[in-house]
């Protein structure tokens, strides 16, 4: 069952078109450019790793590393500069049998890290309609 984020979400997309494949010109800046990203991306980490839901995932991981993947891609969805260089999602969660309470869950830190830094709800909503599309291909079981 989806949470009325979700499907706030849902219906954001549907308005957009269905396509995530550009940005508001000043989400970017909205979300407080490359270092409000960084920022927001190590607060949500500062959930996730303390998340009993999820920390289990990220056992050996390169934290650092994805941090710095997660803040390149939400950059460049965002309207930004930067560039992801990473795979696509379907790639990277390959073989990780991420359900979608996991999902949820990762959502849910990701919506506390953002508030943590300061980003206002409407802007939240933006770049979670951005990434909600990532679900089908983050989730696999």
């Amino acid at each position: 069952m989806m949470s009325a984020r979700h499907v706030m979400i849902a219906l954001a997309l549907c308005l957009m078109g269905g396509s995530a494949a550009h940005a508001e010109d000043t989400l970017y800046r909205d979300l407080g450019g490359t270092d409000g990203i960084v920022r927001l991306v190590d607060k949500a980490y500062d959930h996730i790793l303390s998340d009993d839901r999820i920390k289990a995932t990220f056992d050996d991981v390169a934290i650092p590393r994805v941090k710095r993947m997660i803040s390149d891609q939400i950059c460049a969805l965002a309207g930004g500069p930067c560039v992801y260089k990473g795979s696509d999602m379907k790639t990277v969660h390959r073989g990780i049998h991420i359900n979608v309470n996991q999902f949820n869950a990762l959502v849910e830190d990701l919506e506390q890290g953002m508030d943590d830094a300061g980003v206002p709800f409407r802007t939240q909503n933006r770049l979670l309609a951005l990434l909600a599309p990532m679900e089908r291909d983050i989730v696999t079981r």
